[in-house]
């Protein structure tokens, strides 16, 4: 068993709302919290507060509290602040719902989480609208930020002065947030995260990461995931730094905000790395004050990540972790400059791993000669791991044990230097720029074509060397079906980032003797033609 090799920190006994806000110093709530691009609009931390207070009330007289469920489908504008912990000010819990989702897809997740209210702003109105009457949220409750007729805005409840209810809930066990994951591998499952969880896993960044009140973060990685939830917003929070919204990425626009608002810290994953790298615009702005970037997510590759840093004159840093840790269990120390970049750096405290070698189960533990150990599966334990899967038992048994070691599906090896690097990951699951994708879910659509007789779905590296998803089909006979047919209809059914973007059609998909798809076969395929 590996033990952190950062002191154990004391996690307080209180709930995101107090260990965020409750703090304030006269000195803080002047402060910046929020910075809108898009208006040059500031939120100070002192209004933001307030807002949030007033939010939680309006909720709560509308018998919102604890045990209801709250949708939130919104991207990154100052916005989301308010009402992401003016829901749980008031006790509620709220599931972040991906704002690329098509309606079926929100239908699905608001339908699981057992969410009665649904939030959202109005260019995302037909799809939150169409899903919220599939599973019954009437028009009063849906509440359009920005506003909608027929719909409650923020501005209206906000203006009714209501006071925040007083609420009792222990941490440790009350469900904060529902992120939705594919874990290791599946359909996406409720991730049930307690405030005890999201209160830890800052707590414990707070010892990684040099990010101060001083700091500017350009908030680009969507709130709504896990890793923009608890290392953009929560920890920027915590540590009074202000936060610059960025709604979706676009690379000019993300170096604009970058050069107008004088960012000084950035939080990425790979695909942004890899354009920070290589693209030429790059040169054509001043970005010299960005003095950290920090890479999750997916696994990002040591070379891009020197030659990004290289090139902006930053310090590059990595970090490992999944929905199901809050997200964090491994990040670069930014005391440590011994630690390659490619690696995803050490332990946070309070945590404790082991490497299980997959053919023998048994626990690794030696170094070899080389300083490092044998690869193996990592094993995390710690305040920051999930309570586990919403209604899924059994799901949750094969992720969670019985000591309290959540399984990650991932290879890694431990360095003589108390790191960690990530050699390999569960190859049913595909992650494309952050974001995870079930191969399940794909083929399960791919099956509902007429003309597809059988399917399966890997990842495959595209010419940037990013995982994409490639569907193998197996056509009906005399069908005519196209590669592109194969990529518009999956296209019209889920979010940009799900789309197969490569196809290959097959005589019969390989299957194992009990039925399940043997995709260690269609990478070899895939590896022989490349």
């Amino acid at each position: 068993m590996f033990t952190s090799p950062e002191a154990d920190i004391e996690i307080p006994e209180l709930d995101v709302y107090d260990y965020l806000f409750a703090s304030l110093t006269d000195e803080d709530l002047g402060r910046v919290a929020l910075i809108d691009p898009a208006t040059g609009a500031e939120t100070t931390y002192g209004a933001l507060r307030t807002q949030i207070d007033l939010f939680a009330g309006a909720l709560a007289a509308r018998g919102v509290g604890v045990g209801t469920v709250l949708g939130l489908l919104c991207p990154n504008v100052p916005a989301f602040a308010t009402v992401f912990h003016g829901i749980l000010r008031a006790g509620a819990t709220v599931t972040t719902v991906n704002s690329l989702y098509t309606a079926g897809e929100i239908e699905k997740q608001l339908r699981d989480a057992g969410a009665t209210w649904l939030v959202t702003v109005s260019p995302l109105l037909p799809q939150a609208q169409a899903a919220a009457e599939a599973v019954g949220i009437p028009h009063e409750r849906v509440i359009v930020l920005d506003g909608a007729s027929g719909h409650p805005n923020l501005r209206e409840l906000l203006a009714e002065g209501a006071p925040a209810p007083d609420v009792s809930f222990d941490p440790a066990t009350h469900i904060a947030v529902l992120p939705y994951s594919s874990g290791t591998t599946g359909i996406p499952k409720g991730v049930m995260l307690t405030h005890r969880n999201l209160v830890a896993n800052v707590a414990q960044c707070r010892v990684a990461l040099d990010l101060a009140e001083t700091d500017r973060v350009l908030a680009v990685l969507p709130f709504f995931h896990i890793y923009g939830m608890t290392v953009l917003l929560n920890l920027a929070l915590r540590q009074r730094a202000s936060l610059v919204t960025m709604p979706k990425f676009d690379l000019v626009e993300f170096l604009t905000n970058i050069q107008r608002f004088q960012c000084t810290y950035l939080y990425i994953a790979p695909p942004i790395a890899v354009a920070l790298a290589k693209h030429p615009i790059v040169d054509q702005f001043d970005i010299s004050s960005v003095r950290t970037v920090f890479s999750g997510a997916a696994p990002l590759d040591g070379e891009t990540a020197e030659t990004a840093g290289r090139r902006i004159n930053a310090r590059m840093m990595q970090g490992y972790g999944m929905s199901e840790l809050s997200p964090v269990s491994h990040a670069m120390p930014v005391d440590r400059y011994d630690i390659p970049v490619s690696s995803v750096g050490v332990m946070l405290p309070n945590t404790l791993n082991k490497l299980i070698d997959t053919e023998t189960g048994e626990e690794i533990t030696e170094l070899g000669p080389d300083g490092v150990t044998k690869a193996g599966e990592l094993w995390v334990k710690g305040p920051n791991v999930m309570l586990g899967y919403l209604n899924k038992p059994d799901a949750t048994a094969e992720t969670l044990d019985a000591d309290g070691f959540l399984h990650t599906g991932d290879i890694a090896v431990y360095h003589e230097g108390g790191y960690f690097s990530i050699v390999d990951r569960v190859k049913e699951l595909i992650k494309y720029k952050g974001y995870q994708i079930a191969p399940a879910e794909l083929e399960a659509l791919l099956l509902g074509h007429p003309k597809v007789m059988d399917a399966a779905v890997i990842g495959v590296l595209d010419d940037d060397k990013q995982e994409i998803p490639k569907a193998f089909i197996v056509a009906a006979a005399d069908s005519g079906l196209t590669g592109d047919e194969v990529m518009a209809f999956v296209a019209e059914h889920v979010a940009p980032h799900k789309k197969v973007r490569r196809v290959e059609f097959i005589d019969a998909i390989p299957k194992s003797s009990a039925g399940k798809i043997l995709r260690k076969d269609l990478r070899a395929r895939e590896a022989a033609t490349v």
